[in-house]
């Protein structure tokens, strides 16, 4: 019954990267490209995830735990350059 789970969350979260892709590609502002960016982390950081509990191993977890850190931080990168036009001050 898990792989029957696992087979349907793995298809909605890779249908919710396309659609973000479709939004960063044809959003009509940069701040909807942004919002588009961060939500495709989520996703990515949801498959790792699943992948992890798939094999049944922990490095995927930790993999997920790094790829948030470096989503988290390029959002407010973005948040920032859209706001000031500069990231560094």
């Amino acid at each position: 019954m898990i792989g029957y789970a696992l087979l349907f969350a793995y298809g909605c979260f890779g249908l919710a990267l396309l659609f973000c892709l479709y939004r960063v590609v044809f959003a009509p502002g940069l701040s909807d490209r942004v919002l588009a960016l961060d939500t495709m982390a989520i996703n990515m950081i949801a498959l790792l995830t699943l992948f992890g509990i798939d094999k049944g191993t922990t490095m995927y977890f930790e993999a997920s735990l790094m790829f948030a850190m470096v989503g988290f931080i390029s959002t407010v990168a973005y948040a920032k350059f859209v706001l000031r036009g500069d990231i560094i001050e």
